[in-house]
């Protein structure tokens, strides 16, 4: 016959060693991409569109991934984006456009039909990739008329920056594809700026 002393004991190293490995967790951290300069103080700009925003498949997860230079990804458990990637960049090159484009007249894809923009975007990230040295971005966008889908200009891009240490942290990362996020703004800015001259849309509050 058992007794309850044997049991208790087995219980109670039970309940210890499930308190062990969970203590042995780190806890998860997040991290989210951030937008740069400044936004306008009036709306002179036309008004442009966001999207859709593209990623592949392998970068469609919460963990931050890291890539051995090569072939080889090493998909983090700990640390975390704060939000699914695709409209974190969707936020970003937003907020990117409204600053230099002077507009307060930003909609993500996909918009009201009756309140379409002047000017849409469409941006295929083709790789976003970090190893121990540099981040890279490599996208290809479409500049086109909203009110007729008149392409005008389609561009496949490559950005890269080498990190200040080696082997960045998940931060460092996050920074990083910030900065090259602001260029593809600053690059679909530039091809935009002389096709927005000649439109001439007011504010008018609906």
């Amino acid at each position: 016959m058992i007794t309850s002393g044997p049991i208790k004991l087995w219980l109670a190293l039970g309940l210890l060693l499930t308190l062990v490995a969970c203590g042995s967790t780190p806890p998860a951290r997040h991290y989210k991409l951030s937008a740069q300069g400044s936004l306008p103080a009036a709306s002179t700009g036309p008004a442009l569109g966001v999207g859709p925003v593209s990623i592949p498949q392998y970068l469609d997860r919460d963990g931050i991934i890291r890539s051995d230079g090569a072939n080889g990804l090493r998909i983090a458990s700990t640390e975390r984006w704060a939000e699914p990637l695709d409209q974190g960049i969707t936020r970003v090159l937003s907020l990117n456009l409204a600053g230099l484009m002077e507009t307060q007249n930003i909609q993500p894809f996909p918009w009201h039909p009756r309140r379409q923009p002047d000017f849409g975007v469409k941006i295929r990230v083709l790789a976003m990739d970090a190893d121990s040295t540099q981040a890279t971005l490599l996208t290809e966008w479409l500049l086109y008329r909203v009110s007729d889908g008149q392409a005008l200009q389609q561009r496949l891009e490559a950005y890269s920056r080498t990190f200040r240490v080696a082997d960045p942290d998940a931060g460092e990362i996050a920074a990083a594809y910030s900065e090259l996020l602001y260029q593809l703004s600053g690059d679909i800015a530039d091809a935009l700026s002389p096709l927005a001259t000649a439109v001439n849309r007011p504010d008018s509050a609906e």
